[in-house]
């Protein structure tokens, strides 16, 4: 029997992350004349994470990690999802042999589910099909190759792409923060935006002075750095990377030496 799920559905728990933060402990040793010892047992500071934040000098971040376990959500976010190298991924198998146990379950969008559209048979017939019937089809193939005893892990390479995969996930904070300024973003595809903002939303709750301040592009920057390519939700309401520039060279009009320059 197929199971489906529609986009928008999926589920992640965090596993690990927050409690004690490192990022402070990680940015004493820099600075600190103290023993490491003292610098070990100093009382957290939030003020200095909040400074590491608005410097933009992050790599202090990297001391803090975090897992998430994630379900629902559909082999197109997977493949959006692994572009993120800074990261740990153990993906659900889906090459192990299970002798036909595996459910075969799909994520995918509601109206790609119901749109029906004309499709050709071999026998020359025409036939009328939506989005679950094709999955369904999918779904007696590969049963039936494996009653017929072949590898599912040779099945597999017929399988749509909205079939299910389920993975754990680990990223440190600064990962994180690179991460949520790209796939929060409303240009985001609607699955992969949904799983990171869940996975923000967790974020925040664990450990609220690491991630003050994390989101979207816009959000860190306080501008759009996608500029002609700005969500259309977004113009006149967020300056683009240009519009902000203007605003800055306008601003600095009358200047007559550049700021960088050194002696």
């Amino acid at each position: 029997m197929l199971q489906e799920r529609i986009t928008g559905e999926g589920k992640v728990l965090l596993l690990a992350g927050g409690g004690k933060i490192y990022t402070d402990v990680a940015a004493r040793f820099v600075r600190s004349e103290r023993s490491l010892e003292d610098i070990a047992a100093s009382p957290y500071s939030r003020e200095i994470v909040r400074n590491i934040l608005s410097s933009g000098h992050r790599a202090a971040l990297e001391f803090d990690y975090f897992l998430f376990a994630v379900e629902g959500y559909s082999r197109v976010t997977e493949t959006q999802l692994v572009r993120k190298r800074l990261a740990s991924y153990l993906i659900k198998s889906g090459r192990a042999e299970l002798n036909g146990k595996r459910a075969f379950s799909v994520v995918y969008p509601r109206n790609a589910r119901d749109f029906s559209a004309p499709v050709r048979l071999p026998d020359g017939a025409t036939v009328e099909l939506t989005g679950r019937d094709l999955a369904d089809i999918s779904r007696q193939w590969y049963e039936a190759g494996v009653e017929r005893g072949l590898p599912e892990e040779d099945l597999r390479y017929l399988k749509p792409q909205a079939t299910e995969f389920k993975a754990i996930i680990g990223m440190n904070a600064h990962a994180l923060h690179d991460w949520f300024s790209i796939r929060c973003c409303r240009n985001a595809q609607h699955e992969i935006r949904h799983l990171a903002r869940t996975m923000l939303k967790l974020c925040r709750e664990a450990a609220p002075d690491l991630f003050a301040g994390a989101g979207p592009s816009c959000v860190q920057l306080g501008y759009c750095p996608e500029n002609r390519l700005q969500n259309p939700r977004c113009k006149g309401r967020i300056p683009t990377k240009d519009e902000a520039l203007e605003i800055l060279r306008a601003h600095g009009r009358g200047m007559t030496e550049d700021p960088t320059d050194e002696e």
